[in-house]
């Protein structure tokens, strides 16, 4: 029997760049998180273009999805997407640590396969559908997955549909499973063909992408909780020509940033935003703005700007060319964690024409740690310049334990055991 995991949208590095005065060290990407969930999205009037990523790292045998959509999806509206595309999505917008070095005082002034049906005198796929009020709008393949689109008159004749051919519903499934059938939606569903993906060169499974119009900006997730044993993470790459999406029903909350840190949050940066971001999310389970930017630059970067080729296998329309930088195109990443009795309501988006720049950026700022030696000539440094520049320094680094302290929750009695050996003499 297949195990069926009820995911939303599947639960799916480019080289560092020089950043002005300083240097990308390290970023916060979807991979800190476990159970978590990539999903691009990007809308234009009333078009929806999603793709949907994963995490999953079990057997292919074990693994499909079921996604709630408002209309029946054509075989041509379905396809998959390179993962690297993807990643480099994640890359570009993921919240990093950036490292500066103090100068010291200064003191002067795709392809389709069709899917047959195997002949034989056993009632067909669509028989034993129909006999459940199930009906199979399409049916078709897409790389290394078999779709079905199912339309149902009631949960019950769908969950027993879906167990008869092999999947197994998680506990509770049939209730949210009827909510999404009273509102009338569709069930895009998919598997992995185990024949073709044996075939293929990766044993990672592609991102899927889906695309329809539908009055509605929104985004199901009650199903990708159903089977959820802790919390989750949905981490959404919003694409929009006009400027931030936001979302409608929640409030996101913007993660604390452009602050400085001490220099052993380097060695330790995923526990350090692990630990941010889980203090930051509010704690019935929420949305925090990662980052919003344009596609035309970033700094520091974190990695390039995707180009217009990418961007149109993300679903963006009306690009011509290669672009290497598309400033049109403005990205909003959301991250949202939840568990299983949070957000009981799915995500509905707007868009605004907010382009106000928004980035996760962590500072480690080094002191001066050069030669203070004033020599005979008195004139040469100012040394009440100089001393006001250590105490400075103290200060600051001292506020630096303090303040990380804030953000995350740890003991600040730890962390000036571990800052007090990365500060130079003169400052301590």
């Amino acid at each position: 029997m297949l195990r069926f995991l009820m995911a939303l949208c599947l639960s799916l590095t480019a080289a560092s760049a020089q950043a002005f005065c300083g240097f990308y060290v390290a970023k916060a990407d979807s991979s800190l998180f476990n159970q978590s969930s990539k999903v691009v999205y990007f809308r234009e009037g009333d078009l929806s273009v999603i793709t949907m990523a994963s995490d999953y790292r079990g057997e292919p045998a074990d693994f499909a999805m079921i996604v709630p959509t408002p209309v029946v999806l054509p075989r041509p509206s379905v396809r998959t997407v390179p993962a690297k595309t993807v990643q480099h999505l994640d890359d570009y917008t993921a919240p990093r640590l950036v490292e500066y070095h103090d100068g010291g005082p200064w003191c002067g002034d795709i392809e389709f396969v069709v899917v047959e049906e195997a002949p034989g005198a056993a009632p067909t796929q669509r028989e034993r559908a129909r006999a459940q009020g199930v009906t199979i709008a399409a049916k078709y393949a897409v790389g290394d997955y078999d779709i079905l689109i199912l339309k149902a008159e009631q949960s019950d004749g769908l969950a027993t549909f879906l167990t008869d051919e092999g999947y197994t519903l998680p506990e509770g499934a049939a209730p949210v499973l009827n909510d999404y059938i009273k509102m009338g939606m569709k069930f895009f569903v998919a598997k992995v063909n185990l024949s073709r993906h044996a075939a293929g060169e990766s044993r990672d499974l592609p991102p899927l992408q889906i695309r329809f119009r539908s009055r509605d900006f929104m985004l199901p997730i009650q199903l990708g909780k159903v089977n959820a044993d802790g919390p989750q993470d949905v981490l959404m790459y919003m694409l929009s020509r006009k400027g931030r999406v936001e979302p409608v029903n929640y409030k996101a909350v913007d993660l604390p940033t452009d602050f400085d840190v001490p220099a052993f949050v380097e060695n330790q940066f995923p526990a350090f935003y692990r630990a941010l971001f889980t203090k930051a999310v509010p704690k019935g389970g929420g949305i925090v703005l990662e980052y919003a930017w344009d596609m035309g630059w970033c700094d520091p970067c974190a990695a390039d700007p995707l180009t217009g080729a990418e961007l149109r296998e993300l679903g963006v329309t009306r690009l011509t060319g290669k672009e290497e930088m598309v400033p049109e195109i403005y990205v909003t990443r959301l991250h949202a964690r939840y568990a299983a009795g949070q957000m009981t309501q799915d995500i509905t988006f707007r868009e605004t024409e907010n382009r106000q720049n928004f980035q996760g950026r962590f500072v480690i700022r080094h002191a001066y740690t050069g030669d203070f030696d004033l020599g005979d000539d008195p004139t040469a440094e100012d040394p009440a310049c100089l001393a006001d520049y250590v105490t400075e320094t103290k200060s600051r680094l001292r506020a630096e334990g303090k303040r990380l302290a804030e953000v995350t929750g740890w003991p600040l009695s730890e962390i000036n055991t571990r800052l007090l050996p990365t500060i130079p003499e003169r400052y301590r």
